[in-house]
């Protein structure tokens, strides 16, 4: 009923066309008002050198402009925190602390956060197996983030927070402005999680590294472009690009646990930009990502 009653607010004024900024943020808060739940959307437009990895500052087109609502809302980050991961292990790797090549043990004994007590993932509450199989093997460090952000891998991101350090990661935010998003600790932790210890992110903060992705600006222009070409080999995509003509490439990367569901990533439109949709309160997976779908088609249209 309410993916149904979603619809009919998408389609009220007909096939979105060549709305203005003004006009698809009230669309877009039409639609949040109907789902329920609590949403954050922030949508930034990038110059077309934005999209090719270059760093020239953004200089939007006459009429477009940022749509930011609720971009402040704190929401549990779920599997979107594995962006800084991502790029914290780039920048590391560009300082020379670390090689992308360089062989990991894969390894299945973590430590909560709350008291160094032992923990293990569970491969059937992942979302990739593969990363198992590796178990007691080796995998390089740039394979370990490839499956953290394509099939979202939970292992493989622990993995990484070990090697990387989580204040590592928290530095790295912080170094390129994405206030909000914060990294506290691996996936799992069930100690950490009864004890309200979570990682979390803003609309904001999640734009803000994206962006620096976009621009080139996210550690360098190689890593970025090496970075948004992980981001684009993303395999769940049933929220944003969803709502986009499929000739769209989009990088980006989801989150998904009970009630929470977000996506967030660079639209390379003809007119690129960021899109990022938070959504806490929906038990049904399937009316969420139409949720995302139905918003990311809302701004699609400001590029047509």
């Amino acid at each position: 009923m309410l993916a149904l009653l979603l619809s009919l607010v998408v389609q009220a004024g007909g096939a979105p066309q060549a709305l203005t900024v003004d006009q698809a943020k009230g669309r877009i808060e039409r639609i949040i008002a109907a789902s329920g739940a609590d949403v954050a959307v922030a949508y930034r437009p990038l110059t077309p050198y934005a999209a090719q990895g270059t760093a020239e500052p953004r200089t939007p087109e006459p009429g477009t402009a940022d749509i930011l609502i609720d971009v402040d809302k704190v929401f549990h980050a779920a599997s979107t925190m594995k962006v800084p991961v991502m790029i914290d292990a780039f920048r590391q790797a560009e300082a020379g602390k670390l090689s992308l090549d360089a062989p990991i043990p894969v390894v299945n004994t973590f430590t909560s956060i709350v008291d160094g007590s032992p923990y293990e993932m569970s491969a059937s509450e992942d979302s990739d197996g593969e990363v198992y199989k590796a178990i007691g093997k080796t995998m390089t460090l740039r394979q370990l983030v490839t499956a953290s952000i394509t099939v979202s891998s939970n292992l493989a991101t622990n993995i990484l927070i070990d090697v990387l350090g989580a204040e590592n990661i928290r530095k790295t935010v912080d170094w390129l402005g994405g206030d909000g998003m914060v990294v506290l600790r691996g996936v799992e932790d069930q100690k950490a999680y009864d004890k309200g210890l979570n990682n979390e992110t803003t609309a904001r903060g999640l734009m803000a590294l994206l962006e620096a992705i976009a621009r080139g600006q996210a550690v360098s222009r190689d890593a970025s472009r090496a970075m948004s070409d992980i981001l684009r080999m993303q395999q769940f995509n049933d929220a944003i690009p969803a709502g986009l003509p499929p000739t769209v490439p989009v990088a980006h990367k989801t989150g998904n646990i009970t009630r929470i569901h977000h996506d967030a990533g660079i639209v390379y439109a003809e007119r690129p930009y960021v899109l990022v949709v938070l959504t806490r309160g929906l038990a049904d997976h399937d009316v969420s990502a139409k949720l995302m779908a139905d918003i990311s088609r809302v701004v699609y249209s400001i590029q047509r």
